[in-house]
């Protein structure tokens, strides 16, 4: 670890939460430790009531560099001291913070004790060497119908779930938490009310995963610097489990819009020239640099990325929504209460549908969504009072019991049941030849007993 730096107290100026100190050009030389991510504390030496305060490096301008303050420039004057501490953000990492929350900078929230004497690792390390990474070849189940069986979950994936305010898509992220078969869950939460918190904490202890999880938190009251860390929290701890301790990881961040929203304020109270929307120019690079943290490491375990993105207006061509689709791997569409299976995309999942998964569960795939997609064209004719026939009738019953039986998130059945569910299914609607499949498939798996409607 870095020593302290030397102490400067020529602020240029104060605006918002950012402040800009002038640092001589051969000062910054003969250090070499003042970098951008780097951590500082601002002193108020002509008010020693004022705690000290902690900021981050944002910008380097020759001479002049910005800090953003985490608790905010309320209280600081210009005569304030500031000393670099040559690092960057560092979080606590030991098996003593599964089962526990902390804020936006690591302090604990759960009344916990505090991990100050655990060991500490830097936030801001680099994507892992693609000679480590290997092919994704298993699944992670979360016994989702939507997801296992159409668009499978694959480790190494990062995939977001695409939706809009008002959707219930934090009760499906802690849904997936709570089934996944993965052995640690690292939360990460940006811009939460404290009731969505609780609920995440809650839906964790009830479902007995607590202990295999660590959360960290950003409330929306919080300071907005504490939103830009959330991701590179929970990724480097995520990471090092997957690293050292060779464990089948899975995060969950919600929400990378409002990460990006952070991102814009930043860069409004910066002065910088901003591009579609208002976003920040390199919108794009700051969302894959998290994005990458994906991986299935050779040797070791793998780090899984599961993460909201919600699209206001219901607009995927929204900047955040966009570049998020040229990064990831597919996207979960959550509207309406459901996942549609139209709008939604899993890039990964022909890795493991009938290698690692059932033999029959890529013709059940194709065929439920084909039959699903003729009982919309049947619904429409019904709509429009077209003259239905009696196949249309069954489509219409079979898309009724599509939507109740697996459409709906909070539907929760293993991967095998949910195959047997799906022959059930088309037994109750259809004849075993009207399903157009492979007829030894049809002969080992289609119930004959079950009794059509």
């Amino acid at each position: 670890m870095s020593q302290l730096l030397l102490s400067y107290s020529k602020i240029l100026e104060i605006v918002g939460d950012l402040v800009k100190v002038y640092v001589p050009e051969p000062d910054k030389h003969s250090t070499g430790n003042i970098g951008f991510g780097d951590l500082a504390i601002i002193e108020n030496p002509h008010d020693p009531s004022q705690l000290p305060a902690l900021a981050q490096v944002i910008e380097i301008d020759r001479d002049k560099v910005s800090l953003q303050v985490f608790s905010g420039t309320k209280g600081l004057s210009t005569q304030a001291s500031i000393r670099f501490l040559g690092h960057s953000m560092q979080v606590a990492f030991s098996t003593n913070i599964l089962g526990r929350a902390f804020s936006g900078v690591g302090v604990p929230i759960d009344s916990g004790p505090d991990l100050n004497e655990e060991p500490h690792i830097e936030i801001d390390g680099p994507t892992v060497n693609p000679a480590r990474r290997v092919l994704a070849s298993r699944m992670i189940r979360t016994d989702v119908p939507m997801i296992d069986i159409f668009n499978s979950l694959v480790e190494s994936q990062k995939i977001p779930i695409f939706s809009v305010a008002g959707e219930p898509y934090n009760q499906l992220l802690a849904q997936i938490g709570a089934h996944a078969d993965a052995d640690i869950i690292v939360f990460g939460g940006i811009g939460l009310i404290f009731d969505d918190y609780h609920f995440f904490k809650t839906a964790f202890a009830d479902a007995g995963v607590l202990a295999k999880t660590v959360m960290y938190v950003h409330l929306g009251s919080d300071p907005t610097v504490e939103a830009l860390l959330v991701p590179d929290m929970a990724l480097a701890v995520a990471e090092r489990f997957a690293v050292d301790e060779g464990k089948r990881v899975l995060v969950l961040l919600t929400d990378m819009t409002a990460y990006a929203d952070a991102l814009k304020e930043v860069g409004v109270a910066m002065e910088h020239v901003p591009s579609n929307r208002g976003y920040i120019g390199d919108l794009y690079s700051q969302l894959a640099r998290r994005y990458e943290k994906a991986c299935d490491y050779k040797g070791a375990g793998s780090v899984t990325i599961l993460s909201v993105t919600t699209m206001p207006g219901d607009d995927v061509t929204h900047p955040v929504p966009d570049n998020t689709g040229y990064i990831t791997e597919g996207q979960f569409y959550l509207h309406d209460g459901v996942l549609d299976p139209f709008g939604s995309l899993s890039r990964l999942k022909q890795h493991v549908i009938g290698k690692v998964t059932r033999e029959d569960h890529g013709q059940i795939m194709n065929t439920m969504v084909r039959f699903y997609a003729s009982a919309q064209d049947a619904q429409q004719k019904q709509a429009m009072s077209f003259e239905l026939t009696e196949y249309d009738h069954r489509l219409l019953r079979f898309g009724e019991l599509f939507r109740k039986r697996f459409m709906d998130i909070r539907v929760t059945i293993p991967l095998e049941k949910a195959l047997d569910l799906c022959w059930k299914t088309l037994a109750e609607c259809f004849e075993a030849e009207e399903l157009l499949m492979k007829q030894d498939l049809v002969d080992k798996y289609f119930p004959v007993s079950v009794q059509r409607s």
